[in-house]
């Protein structure tokens, strides 16, 4: 068995307009295990150098987002945001930290 190089070992990911499944195949490990994993998916081929063929539902298939585009002010407002819920989530307060200890008299 022969060492693939990186250009060699690729993700794909297709699909044609018939309602049948999606088709991922690929060599990345982090792919694999999340396709296993967390999806619960199982390999329908092995290639017998590390790649592995999985098929999907093609709803499960997003189309690339349009990347986000903030101004400074609305950059801003997520941040206040995102500062007031995550203190609404923690049970107590970052300076709570502080441990006092009573001695025993």
């Amino acid at each position: 068995m022969s060492t693939l190089t990186n250009e060699e070992r690729e993700t794909i990911i297709s699909f044609d307009e018939t309602p049948a499944d999606a088709v991922i195949f690929t060599y990345n490990k982090a792919w694999q295990s999340h396709l296993e994993n967390r999806l619960g998916l199982k390999a329908t081929m092995k290639n017998g150098y590390g790649g592995k063929e999985y098929r999907v539902p093609k709803k499960r298939i997003r189309m690339p987002l349009v990347p986000r585009r903030l101004s400074a002010e609305q950059r801003q407002k997520l941040g206040e945001r995102l500062k007031k819920a995550r203190q609404q989530k923690l049970p107590y307060s970052p300076s709570d930290n502080i441990i006092t200890m009573k001695s025993r008299g």
